[in-house]
């Protein structure tokens, strides 16, 4: 371990391990290494057995469940957009062929008490029964206008600057009703909360563009698609893929401390008495508590079903988002389903998972809206983690710490933090235009 390194990386969550991956691609001499003796970190996957130990404290689930090694329950579930950056990344490094990917069914959204599926297109905003006849007319002029607006093409702007108005002023402009906005802007465009409708526009028009781009990718019932046997093959795939460019794996490593020279930066990695030295170093908030700060919590339940989320047209894997102002709270909630289509539950089981940003101490009665629209659940777990955001200047110190899982059931905020990491760290943008097709390969419909 006395060699020197351009990066060492400390953990294997998902964004450590792209990380890890895209260094090694870029030509840098990467060590990783991880204090538990399992990938993935906090966006590990478990089985069963390894479910039951940590949410029950025995790893002897009834036999009712199944078989302990059919499941693979992942802690961060999140899907991850047909056309978005993480696929871009995938191809971009290859890495697709160490995964395979299924569509995921459907895209729903909570209106005034029910789910509803997520219209995208103006074809489908003149179905849906979330408007009514003249709303549907408005939001279908809305979305030609979004569909056709090209950045670079100053004749589909119809006269606007999206980089000074604000998303509120290009939605009254539409003439759009209240409850609309609230499933365009958080099922269709992914914003968390309301604060998006005070800033410019253009993030939000090419947020909306992205999800229908995605869903006309597969033709499927959603823009989402998901790895089969689920996320946890994500960071070991990353791994592969930085070993095969000649970066160091060391599970298990116990003590990680990170030093630090006179001047306050990165200089070396000690475990076990023995030092790695390097210029910069990549974490999660764990190995650094001292250069964190704690920002909120996340609620969730992870539930076992023996049946799909009810109102879903019987998708065995699904995304339903609860707006806040649904639930007169001020972020949002997210449903999750997953099943053995993805083979992440034994045949005839489903794996759902509520997740939203902790407002109390009372996770059982916070979730009650989601879990509700669940039906019946033969196990439940409910679990609140800390979410941490770092407080060092990282040009300064040469220390890359990611921030926490966010509750979102989808991978572009987490994404987005990888491409900015990336570029602090090689002074690099990452080219990611790559031609889409060629994943397609890899994705069952």
């Amino acid at each position: 371990m006395d060699e020197e390194y351009d990066v060492i990386v400390l953990g294997t969550g998902l964004k450590e391990c792209i990380l890890s991956g895209l260094l090694s691609v870029g030509g840098l001499k990467v060590l990783h290494m991880d204090k538990n003796d399992y990938y993935g970190g906090e966006s590990t996957s478990l089985n069963l057995n390894q479910l039951w130990k940590r949410f029950r404290g025995s790893d002897k689930p009834p036999e009712h469940l199944g078989t302990s090694k059919e499941y693979n329950v992942d802690m961060m579930p999140k899907f991850t957009m047909a056309n978005g950056e993480l696929v871009r990344i995938l191809i971009h490094t290859d890495v697709t062929k160490y995964l395979n990917f299924k569509v995921v069914d459907g895209s729903f959204v909570f209106n005034k008490g029910k789910i509803y599926k997520v219209p995208a297109t103006d074809v489908e905003a003149l179905k849906s029964p979330l408007m009514g006849l003249f709303e549907k007319r408005r939001a279908r002029k809305f979305f030609i206008y979004v569909q056709d607006f090209e950045e670079n093409d100053p004749k589909s702007h119809e006269g606007l600057d999206l980089n000074k108005v604000t998303t509120k002023e290009i939605i009254s402009k539409y003439g759009l009703e209240d409850d609309t906005v609230d499933f365009i802007g958080h099922a269709l465009a992914l914003h968390s909360d309301d604060s998006y409708l005070d800033m410019p526009a253009m993030d939000f028009v090419k947020r909306m563009k992205l999800y229908a781009e995605s869903l006309a990718r597969f033709q499927g019932g959603s823009p989402y698609i998901y790895p089969m046997y689920g996320l946890g093959e994500l960071p070991q795939a990353f791994a592969r893929l930085s070993a095969v460019y000649g970066g160091t794996y060391m599970l298990n490593k116990p003590e990680c401390k990170i030093e630090f020279d006179d001047s306050g930066k990165v200089a070396g990695v000690t475990s076990e008495g023995e030092t790695a030295k390097c210029k910069k170093v990549v974490c999660d908030p764990s190995y650094v508590p001292d250069k964190v700060k704690k920002v909120g919590r996340v609620a969730r339940a992870i539930c076992i079903m023996s049946h799909p989320i009810p109102d879903t047209n019987d998708s065995h894997s699904a995304q339903v988002i609860l707006p806040q102002k649904q639930l007169g709270r001020k972020s949002d909630m997210y449903l999750f389903c997953c099943s053995y289509a993805h083979n992440v539950a034994p045949k005839g089981k489903y794996i759902a998972f509520v997740s939203a940003e902790a407002e109390t101490d009372n996770p059982e009665e916070e979730l009650k809206p989601g879990i509700q629209l669940l039906g019946p659940v033969d196990e439940i777990f409910y679990d609140i983690y800390d979410r941490y955001v770092p407080t060092n200047d990282s040009a300064a110190d040469d220390c890359f710490i990611s921030t926490s899982y966010d509750p979102s059931t989808h991978f572009e905020t987490t994404v987005k933090e990888v491409l900015e990491t990336y570029t602090k760290i090689t002074g690099k943008v990452l080219d990611l235009s790559v031609d889409l097709n060629s994943a397609s390969a890899a994705t069952e419909q």
